[in-house]
């Protein structure tokens, strides 16, 4: 069975995806304050990695845990939601079906815990 990462369109539909999804949270007033000082070319260039190994891709993800990756940034179990919204719309989108974005979504749960309480324990 292709994984989801093929079944979206590989690389291109990944790039794609992280493009729209930066699109939508830097627009988001609940959650563009996060992003005002950051690399966003390095940021994407990151998320486009994770989000392809996370999905099945060839590429090995070397990045940072999520726990390191958000240590301190006070990210509420509500900001958390909030992403996962404007990723769901970024893959729906990109043509990406229902179930599959059902399957990321899906994946991406149990980030939760490690990026909401990282922020809390820093």
């Amino acid at each position: 069975m292709a994984s989801i990462f093929d079944r979206i369109g590989g690389s291109d539909a990944v790039a794609a995806v992280v493009e729209e999804f930066y699109t939508r949270v830097v627009a988001d007033p609940m959650l563009r304050g996060y992003f005002a000082d950051v690399d966003m070319a390095k940021l994407k260039a990151h998320q486009r990695s994770f989000v392809a190994a996370a999905l099945g891709g060839p590429q090995e993800y070397r990045g940072k845990s999520m726990d390191e990756a958000h240590a301190g940034l006070g990210i509420t179990a509500e900001e958390f939601d909030q992403v996962v919204f404007h990723l769901a719309g970024a893959l729906e989108s990109c043509g990406v079906d229902a179930e599959t974005i059902g399957s990321i979504a899906g994946a991406l749960a149990p980030l939760k815990e490690q990026v909401v309480q990282s922020a809390v324990a820093a």
